[in-house]
């Protein structure tokens, strides 16, 4: 199957946003781990890491990215753009690897082949975009009783983590950051489709800025986005950023796709061989991203049992020198 102008486009964006968000997650890292020397962690709740210019460069690299990432779902389905987060992981799994000394075994390179090839094979048989003459399409596509369902739980799940499960396993499941964060980008996703296309359309001569749905989806995108780097943020100071990498794209990636099928239908136009294609090739990303999550210590002889970042449980005590 043949790639389009439009996905090509979206597919040029979706690449060099990961290249910068792979490496913001690194220079971040370095920022959080030098204003925890001299301040109070931001997993602990402290916002010393404002005043790390290592810190700010992450989040300039990190905007960089997004901004990337932002105009690519103008031209490009969320299916195809979204599972492209993987090569984000390969930056930053190789960074980690040489910059904060997060040892890379050989499986974790063969982890980062198989988000490379999975990635192939989802860019190769990814839909058409869908055409929307008007940001009122996409309210009405958001507004069906489908995506309203899937929005209202997904409100309620992250509410129930962040005044429920944070106060008691924040500090010791990973699972639990990153599941907020996961939930809240599925919604911040659509959000910046609609506000992507607003904005592609009014470029073209169709103002769409004169519509109050433009301006909801803006609201929603900058609440949704605010709340996510404060989580992000705990979880980078909390956990291995190889293992954060990972879990959050699998996460990330799984509920955006489902959020996608149920807005915007994107498998609607796609036959059962094309759909059957694409999903083989987003369990080769996460088989990769397993086995980078699998081997991440392997190849440090240093480290100790205690040191691995747990996703959904631990059986150990961790202590601030462990959680970095």
């Amino acid at each position: 199957m043949g790639i389009s102008r439009d996905n090509f486009h979206g597919l040029v964006l979706a690449v060099s946003s990961s290249i910068f968000i792979g490496s913001s997650f690194i220079v971040k890292k370095k920022g959080l781990k030098k204003a925890g020397d001299t301040g109070t962690r931001a997993g602990e709740g402290g916002y010393s890491y404002l005043y790390e210019p290592w810190w700010w460069a992450g989040m300039v690299t990190m905007i960089l990215g997004e901004v990337a990432n932002f105009a690519a779902y103008a031209f490009a389905p969320a299916i195809l753009v979204t599972p492209l987060g993987a090569l984000s992981i390969i930056f930053s799994a190789v960074l980690a690897h040489f910059i904060l000394k997060e040892k890379l075994h050989i499986f974790g390179v063969l982890g980062c082949v198989l988000c490379v090839v999975g990635s192939t094979t989802i860019v190769l048989h990814a839909p058409q975009e869908r055409n929307i003459v008007s940001v009122r399409e996409v309210w009405h596509l958001a507004t069906e009783p489908g995506f309203l369902v899937y929005a209202a739980l997904a409100v309620i799940a992250v509410s129930a983590l962040i005044f429920y499960a944070v106060p008691r396993y924040g500090q010791t499941h990973l699972i639990v950051y990153v599941g907020i964060c996961s939930l809240m980008g599925s919604l911040t996703v659509m959000s910046v489709k609609a506000v992507s296309i607003a904005l592609k359309l009014s470029f073209s001569g169709m103002n769409q800025f004169v519509y109050f749905q433009t301006w909801i989806f803006t609201i929603i995108v900058i609440t949704c986005c605010l709340l996510q780097i404060n989580y992000l943020n705990k979880a980078l100071d909390t956990f291995n950023t190889a293992v954060i990498s990972p879990v959050y794209y699998v996460m990330f990636t799984s509920f955006t796709i489902l959020a996608s099928m149920i807005m915007f239908k994107d498998w609607d136009s796609q036959n059962a061989s094309q759909i059957a294609t694409e999903l083989c090739g987003f369990i080769t990303i996460l088989s990769g991203t397993f086995l980078l999550h699998r081997t991440k210590d392997m190849g440090n002889t240093t480290s100790k049992p205690d040191e691995e970042a747990p996703v959904f449980g631990n059986t150990n005590n961790r202590t601030p020198e462990t959680a970095t």
